[in-house]
């Protein structure tokens, strides 16, 4: 329930009601916006299928305090997703950004969080493989790792590293490059933000092309990208290597290059690490080996040294584990139909619904819920068994007294009802 006076309180409905076109007759039952509320909540909630997201739904003192007398049925609730478009799935992307808007305005005042008012955030953009089974559009076969030629879908993600939340999201077809669209996306993401703040961009190997950088170069954003190139090697091997003090077996060094395609150079930074020397020969001698390094190079318009940019790219490790969290625990790219529109809608629900958790625990200001992932929120926060109370012509629920992590039950509560 403090999920449902969250996003309330918010403005989730009027939001959707001024920004997603709502082309259903007066006479409906359901509107667009009552589908996104549902399957938002549903996610939140477990769900991983329309059908489990109705399941939520059959919950008496869910649907009472929410005031939802009676609930769609999963096919009801794929025909409404169905008849969303590429325009329709755009105007939601805008309702994400402005909610996430709201939640950063909100975190200002009440002191919970600055990241509205820093000049500069961290953005590391990142695309993940999932597969999908059976005939639905856009599933095509592409990069796709854990199961090599099936067919599959390839979002694409960009996260907050302050806050850990999705900025944005898209949903590609399985047969997408890592990079493609990327200068796009980045254009819809920049326009989102506060005028006054600037990103610190990263991402990995696969989104190393002069378009994206010359775009970010122009807009005055920063950058730090992992190179990918053929005859990388042979590049860095050319270069005057220095050792990096304190650190033993491991070197470093900085040159201007410009790739074919460029019109200028950058500055690109590596690092090497020697390898462990194997022995050769029956005795084990070492007979005089080259040695052998493994190589990390970046390309990147911060002033860092080669070394504390390689520290700083290891930190968008942790991108991997969001879209992991997402993927896994938020049903992102889990809730499928057959039609391509409606699927981008149903992740759209997804981001929405991981963001919704985050936001909550941003405004909280409670560090174990900042910590925690959303299947430890679910599990001890959201999951909750309480007795519905009608008395006094007032709704009321009666929960334990005695709650295992009650701090943050109560930093939980105070969120939804302040909203």
């Amino acid at each position: 329930m403090p999920v449902v006076r969250f996003l309330n309180g918010l403005g989730l409905l009027d939001i959707l009601s001024k920004q997603v076109d709502m082309d259903r007759g007066s006479n409906a039952i359901y509107q667009l916006s009552d589908a996104i509320m549902l399957t938002t909540i549903g996610i939140v909630a477990g769900a991983r299928s329309l059908m489990k997201t109705c399941i939520v739904w059959q919950d008496q003192v869910l649907r009472e305090c929410a005031r939802w007398r009676h609930v769609p049925s999963d096919s009801h609730l794929g025909r409404l997703f169905k008849l969303f478009n590429f325009q329709k799935v755009v105007q939601l992307e805008t309702v994400i950004h402005q909610m996430r808007g709201r939640t950063w305005k909100k975190a200002l005042r009440s002191g919970a969080s600055k990241v509205y008012a820093l000049r500069r955030i961290t953005v590391d953009l990142d695309s993940t493989v999932k597969t999908v089974f059976g005939h639905q559009e856009g599933a095509e076969k592409g990069y796709n790792p854990p199961k090599r030629g099936a067919k599959s879908v390839h979002p694409q993600l960009a996260f907050c590293a302050q806050t850990k939340e999705v900025l944005q999201g898209w949903l590609r077809s399985g047969s997408a490059h890592t990079a493609n669209g990327a200068v796009e996306f980045m254009k819809q993401l920049l326009a989102s933000l506060p005028a006054h703040m600037k990103i610190f961009f990263r991402a990995d190997s696969g989104y190393f092309g002069g378009s994206l950088l010359s775009y970010l170069e122009a807009c005055g954003h920063s950058y730090l990208v992992k190179v990918s190139m053929k005859n990388l090697v042979k590049l860095l091997i050319k270069q005057d290597w220095q050792p990096i003090a304190g650190r033993p077996d491991w070197e470093s060094c900085e040159f201007q290059h410009r790739c074919g395609s460029w019109a200028e150079s950058r500055r690109f930074v590596a690092v090497r690490q020697r390898k462990m020397a194997k022995p050769n020969g029956k005795q084990g001698e070492l007979l005089g080996q080259e040695p052998e390094y493994d190589y990390f190079c970046y390309v990147t318009s911060e002033s860092l040294s080669p070394w504390e940019v390689h520290k700083e790219y290891g930190k968008r490790a942790t991108c991997e584990t969001w879209i992991e969290e997402c993927k896994n625990q938020m049903a992102l790219g889990q809730i499928k139909t057959g039609d391509f529109m409606a699927n981008s809608a149903l992740m759209q629900c997804s981001i929405l619904a991981y963001n919704a958790v985050r936001w909550m625990a941003l405004l909280s200001s409670n560090k174990q819920l900042m910590k925690w992932e959303p299947e430890s929120i679910r599990c001890y926060i959201v999951r909750v068994a309480g007795q519905l109370l009608t008395g006094s012509k007032q709704l009321r629920i009666a929960t334990d007294k005695n709650h295992l992590y009650e701090q943050e039950w109560q930093a939980w509560l105070a969120v939804g009802r302040c909203i």
